[in-house]
């Protein structure tokens, strides 16, 4: 299998540019050679400048909502611009430096994960000022067969959703950015260089590339398996494990009763998942240095497992539980200052309605069926394996 990046920097495409590259530390090949590393040991075109997105190009900022500033790089000596700052997009000072901004960037498969919108801002840029666009596609870690979720609604667009596309989408990251090129009218001069040899049932660790964490708590692939649906907690003040060595696998609160939340669980049957009873301790952010009851997540059968099913689930029984104690989280999230945050990752006002009336779980899941239907038909074009 070769990825997009290693197959573009086989080809003479880059001779006598100057280059811009939007990549951070997952920007690996098969032998752990990173993309900035290789286009600045070349000789034929010139690294010009880098682009950076969350969490920043190092990936050394932790937590979300923090932004990062721009520096040099001083391997290369070439501007690091930030798109996680006063700009999430790059501005036409930035293009000007640069004749060609290539895209290598490993997505998790779910669509709050703000990579593929910087991806798309640098599209819009790109399309202001005519700036050529490579796209560099990558596995999607958690294959392209499963689609799941309910959709984003117009209204609640943010930087953790800027299309309608469900919470778990099945593409890669070339074909998402085909899709928001193409169909959502964004009208970039891109060039797609797709990957060879990779299937849409593979997950990440079907395939030999190396798994460099994408961000500061996707740690394995475990964690972004679970992540479509346990990030829905990010919207609560119940912890979704930030803060230990198991984030979105491990999820508590301090009054919470982590024996009966796992009783109930397991009453549900749900695929290709066991709960386990657990209390933990977080270091940082929600519930630091505070014990916390509750459960956590043990992968048995990724084909049966249905993350954002099991990820409501959990706010269902856990709402239930404790209705008087469970807290959604107040604004801001993710620059946005007025709507709540559950809604902007669950995509509309529907779910935490849902939740909060204790509609049954196999009814909110019916509610998502025919969007994910929808969308797969309208997908398709745009798939390119």
């Amino acid at each position: 299998m070769l990825l997009g990046s290693e197959q573009l920097l086989a080809s003479s495409r880059l001779k006598g540019l100057r280059v811009g590259i939007l990549a951070n530390p997952s920007s690996v090949d098969h032998d752990f050679r990173h993309i900035v590393d290789r286009l600045g040991a070349a000789s034929d075109f010139e690294l010009a400048a880098i682009f950076g997105p969350q969490h920043g190009f190092r990936s050394d900022l932790q937590d979300n909502m923090i932004e990062t500033p721009h520096t040099t790089d001083p391997a290369h000596g070439v501007p690091v611009f930030s798109l996680y700052s006063e700009t999430r997009e790059p501005t036409k000072e930035m293009l000007d430096l640069i004749d060609v901004l290539i895209i290598d960037l490993q997505d998790v498969g779910a669509r709050i994960y703000t990579f593929i919108y910087t991806m798309a801002n640098c599209l819009r840029a790109a399309a202001k000022t005519g700036t050529p666009v490579i796209v560099c596609d990558r596995p999607n870690p958690i294959g392209g067969v499963q689609v799941e979720g309910p959709m984003l609604e117009p209204g609640y667009e943010s930087f953790v959703g800027q299309f309608p596309i469900p919470m778990r989408h099945g593409m890669t990251v070339a074909e998402l950015a085909k899709l928001f090129n193409e169909h959502h009218g964004i009208g970039a001069p891109l060039e797609i260089v797709p990957m060879e040899g990779w299937s849409r049932k593979l997950y990440f660790d079907d395939i030999e590339i190396p798994w460099v964490m994408p961000s500061p708590n996707m740690p394995t692939l475990e964690t972004a398996i679970v992540y479509p649906g346990t990030v829905l907690f990010e919207g609560t003040m119940v912890s979704e494990g930030r803060g230990t060595t198991r984030p979105f696998e491990l999820i508590g609160a301090p009054w919470l009763d982590g024996a009966k939340l796992t009783e109930r669980l397991r009453g549900l049957n749900l695929g290709g998942v066991h709960f386990r009873e657990v209390v933990f301790e977080p270091t940082f952010q929600k519930h630091a240095k505070t014990p916390c009851g509750g459960c956590q997540l043990h992968l048995q059968s990724r084909w049966d497992f249905e993350p954002v099913k099991v990820g409501t689930a959990l706010l269902r029984e856990i709402y239930g539980l404790a209705p008087d104690q469970f807290q959604w989280r107040d604004p801001p999230y993710e620059y946005e200052h007025d709507k709540m945050p559950i809604d902007i990752l669950a995509g509309s006002t529907q779910l935490r309605e849902q939740i909060e009336a204790q509609v049954p779980l196999e009814e909110i899941a019916d509610s998502w069926r025919a969007g994910v239907k929808d969308f797969e038909e309208l997908r398709e074009p745009y798939l390119l394996y």
